[in-house]
């Protein structure tokens, strides 16, 4: 027995090898947990016994990969091959054992995880709804370092271990019996273990890829499929942002998933990405999510009925979400037939993420309309998601407030009213807490929970709690006009309308921030977020923080006409099935100067570095890697850029305030160096 490690040998000579790291929540493959396994190994090869089951002592979980933690300590190429080496030659030692060897999974068998599995010979899995099993290291900015870029390939084929490696996604159950991911799957603990069992004493041929498969890995066939597979990646992600997902292709097409080498190019390879700025930052962003994750308080009792007043397109979605996490749910508007349209709309939601059509119903039946609002009395937790009018949320919360059960939380959905402005309508104001989603509430992860300098502790932590819950990631701010997120692309979105008033056609401004990393630019954005919601979030950030709107004139016009962006059908852009139709299309009629494009970029995006800064000088959030994964998780921030903080330290302090006092003395004061940018150096 080690520190993580357990090793018993049971009465027909079967060893049954444990992995439980002590202290932990889930298992990882830390670089003890590999040197302890190292040893046991060794014992096993020196005494060889029947066979070996290597299996997780935490209940519904197998190993949730390499000890992430650790990556940010490698800091040469030398010392981050050696780290990978020292894993392959660990799982080579597992797959060499002169016995029959199978992996145990319950719950999640991811990165490390999977490859430690794929070095036994079989696999057995648990369907219980849990399993899943991935290799999701791409979204880190790296692949699969111990081995797995050649075992997966063997195993299941080039077509469906590639596509593992290039997304990241987790297969489930039946399709992990489908691949031959796993050899068995079993419905019981004790069946598990008792296939196991069965496998060492009557061990059956080990599964490969068919010949078929195997065929594509061929010499003379991989040039061809490499191309292929390039031009997919290239659709997805750009090799200077993303160069992990063209090292996975490189790979394969090389080696072909075959023989030594591939093993030492998979090392040299990972080694070279661990030290890319884009792994660091990912790195950095998936450490930021755990944070996030922790914040809430496992004491706190769970929310259990929730109450959503207002049935237009956040209310609703806000309300499914709860509903589909198993919370019980009344949707309550003005008017009974818009509840159930809204109801209606959102059924599709529903058919996407429950498969099961007994779960789908039963979370479909606890998601009611509740026109009347009978709903209030027996809430834990009222949200409010009504029109961005001050008058109009006190009017609620005072009819609210007569209804309520004590200590029942009343939550806004604002995006961008403080909630000084808001509170005094209670005679208990400190039951108001801000809880603002993002659209579409079942794709973002963010919810940030507003507060102010006298909002209880106790109710602060329900909110965050009630965000997790949810599987939201809670995001704790002080209430400021725009609060983190948008107050931050509010000049950013502005500055788009500056720029189009200079003449830049609208898709060049848009193609501006993706060269840079963004997923859409500001004015797809504008569209997607609606024009009429811009305009008055823009109006409240830029009156509070005394900067000078640009020319509206063109976009009332539109939101005149009714074309508010995707909501409507059209706005900047028409919108055909989702997705935004770019013209060439300017604002003026005028071309933008060469100084106005080779500005474009630095205009938009120290927008919301400047900004960001300005959030953490005042603070909105308490510091600067918070403000980062906020931004990054609320609008979706290039993440390999490591959030707007992060991209200027890299870039340089003095040089990011050098080239705003240059962009100020251009365009205006709008560029002024936030004091703030002290905080950084």
């Amino acid at each position: 027995m080690t520190a993580n490690w357990t090793l018993e040998r049971d009465a027909d000579d079967i060893a049954w090898l444990t992995l439980d790291r002590p202290s932990a929540s889930a298992n990882s493959l830390s670089r003890a947990v590999m040197e302890e396994l190292a040893a046991q190994l060794q014992s096993l090869q020196d005494t060889p016994p029947r066979g070996l089951i290597l299996r997780s002592g935490k209940a519904g979980s197998f190993v949730a990969g390499a000890d992430i933690k650790e990556f940010t300590t490698l800091t040469d190429f030398d010392s981050a091959r050696a780290l990978i080496r020292g894993g392959q030659m660990v799982l080579d030692a597992l797959e060499a054992l002169p016995c029959p060897t199978v992996a145990v999974i319950e719950g999640f068998a991811l990165g490390g995880g999977l490859e430690l599995a794929l070095a036994c010979r079989y696999r057995v899995g648990l369907d219980d709804g849990r399993l899943s099993l991935g290799l999701p290291e791409v979204m880190l900015g790296i692949h699969p370092g111990f081995g797995g870029t050649v075992r997966a390939v063997r195993l299941i084929g080039a077509p469906a271990a590639l596509d593992m490696m290039l997304t990241g996604r987790n297969i489930r159950a039946a399709q992990a019996l489908r691949l031959g991911l796993v050899d068995v799957l079993c419905t019981t603990r004790e069946q598990l273990e008792a296939e196991a069992r069965q496998i060492i004493t009557r061990p059956p041929r080990p599964r490969r890829a068919s010949l078929a498969l195997r065929a594509l890995s061929f010499a003379p066939l991989r040039p061809f499929v490499r191309q292929r597979l390039l031009r997919e990646v290239a659709r997805k992600a750009r090799k200077e942002h993303y160069p992990a997902p063209y090292a996975i292709v490189d790979l394969w097409s090389r080696y072909g998933a075959k023989g030594r080498a591939a093993y030492e190019a998979e090392a040299d390879s990972i080694a070279r990405l661990f030290l890319t700025e884009t792994s660091r930052n990912l790195v950095r962003v998936f450490l930021l999510q755990d944070r996030l994750k922790s914040l809430g308080d496992k004491t706190v009792a769970p929310t259990t009925r929730v109450h959503v007043v207002g049935a237009g397109v956040m209310g609703a979605d806000i309300a499914a979400w709860c509903a589909l996490r198993g919370l019980e749910v009344t949707l309550q508007d003005r008017d009974a037939a818009l509840v159930e349209a809204a109801i209606q709309r959102v059924r599709p939601l529903f058919d996407r993420r429950l498969k099961d059509s007994a779960k789908r119903d039963a979370a479909l039946a606890r998601l009611r309309a509740d026109a009347e609002g009978r709903g209030i009395a027996s809430a834990d937790i009222v949200i409010e998601a009504i029109v961005e009018n001050i008058e109009a949320k006190q009017a609620l919360y005072r009819q609210l407030e007569t209804e309520l059960p004590a200590g029942a939380l009343i939550a806004t959905n604002t995006s961008s009213i403080q909630l000084e402005a808001l509170r005094g309508a209670l005679r208990d104001p400190e039951r108001l807490i801000g809880l603002h989603f993002f659209n579409p509430v079942a794709q973002m992860p963010l919810v940030e929970v507003v507060h102010t300098a006298s909002t209880p502790a106790s109710v602060l932590a329900r909110a965050v709690s009630f965000a997790r819950q949810l599987d939201k990631l809670p995001l704790p701010c002080r209430s400021a006009p725009g609060f983190l997120v948008n107050r931050v692309l509010a000049p950013y979105m502005l500055e788009a309308v500056h720029a189009a008033t200079d003449g830049v056609p609208l898709d060049v401004i848009d193609q501006a921030a993706m060269d840079f990393g963004m997923p859409v630019g500001p004015v797809e954005l504008s569209d997607m977020v609606g024009l009429d919601v811009c305009r008055n979030v823009g109006a409240i950030v830029a009156g509070a923080t005394g900067r000078t709107l640009p020319d509206l004139t063109p976009i009332e016009s539109l939101i005149r006409a009714g074309k508010l962006g995707r909501k409507s059908g059209e706005g900047f852009y028409r919108w055909h099935e989702g997705k935004a139709q770019r013209p060439a299309t300017s604002l003026v009629a005028r071309t933008a100067t060469p100084t106005v494009l080779a500005d474009l970029q630095d205009r938009l995006l120290l927008s919301i570095a400047n900004e960001a800064v300005a959030c953490l000088r005042e603070g909105v959030v308490s510091e600067a890697q918070l403000v980062d994964a906020g931004i990054i998780f609320g609008s979706g921030y290039a993440p390999f850029r490591g959030g707007p903080l992060q991209d200027a330290k890299r870039r340089g302090i003095a040089e990011c305030v050098a080239r705003l006092q240059e962009l100020a003395g251009r365009y205006g004061a709008r560029f002024t160096p936030d004091a703030g940018w002290d905080l950084l150096r």
